[in-house]
């Protein structure tokens, strides 16, 4: 199994009126092609600052990361963005979703941004809403969609760049639990079909079951 993802040594340091706040703390991992990884931990443990500098959003205090063997460290601003833009996707617990344009424009954003090309980006759009099981509300916009749908929508816009690693901050933060397993088990199987590498952020222990491996985030570090 191929590394996508690896970090060592991952630190940042907020000032604060009362002294620096170490959200995390010396944080090495690493996440593998295929693998699908959830974070555990509290509300306050870091998850969603560990996460930002991961997806090279936020510049570490300290450590480094490394994304398909690039530093991050060594891109410019440009390098980045370009690195963000194609081998990075997010899905977040807000979903995010264009409220004025169709379920499948929605998943078309990310595309028209890189200007990929009419048909590639049909096409491209037509999969990746197979590929959540929302094709036949491709025209639909998100208030006409379930919560449960809306975070498929989100989904489909993340994977439709086909990136190397996906990274997701409590994505089933708002829905139900029966719903929140079912999101949960789609991307299990998109990384198991697409061979991306992801990382799950999630306090809600139910989840861990469709990982691969689980970390768990204890005051800005990784500890059992």
């Amino acid at each position: 199994m191929s590394t996508v993802l690896r970090a060592e040594g991952l630190t940042r340091v907020f000032p604060t009126p009362a002294g620096e706040v170490r959200a995390v703390d010396g944080v090495d991992l690493e996440v593998g092609a295929g693998e699908l990884v959830v974070l555990q931990g509290r509300s306050g443990a870091g998850k969603t600052t560990l996460l930002t500098m991961l997806g090279g959003l936020d510049r570490p205090t300290a450590g480094h990361v490394e994304l398909d063997g690039r530093a991050l460290a060594t891109l410019d601003e440009h390098e980045l963005r370009a690195m963000r833009s194609t081998r990075v996707a997010s899905v977040f617990q807000t979903f995010g979703l264009l409220p004025v344009l169709s379920a499948a424009e929605n998943v078309e954003v990310p595309l028209r941004i890189l200007r990929v090309p009419r048909a590639e980006r049909e096409r491209r759009v037509a999969e990746a809403l197979a590929a959540v099981d929302l094709t036949e509300h491709a025209a639909q916009r998100p208030a006409e969609l379930s919560g449960g749908q809306q975070q498929r929508v989100g989904i489909a816009r993340a994977i439709v760049i086909r990136p190397a690693l996906l990274l997701a901050d409590e994505p089933t933060g708002q829905l139900d639990s029966e719903t929140g397993a079912a999101i949960m088990d789609l991307i299990a199987r998109l990384v198991a079909d697409t061979r991306m590498a992801a990382l799950v952020a999630t306090h809600d222990p139910a989840l861990a079951e469709r990982a691969d491996r689980v970390l768990r985030l204890h005051d800005g570090r990784l500890g059992a």
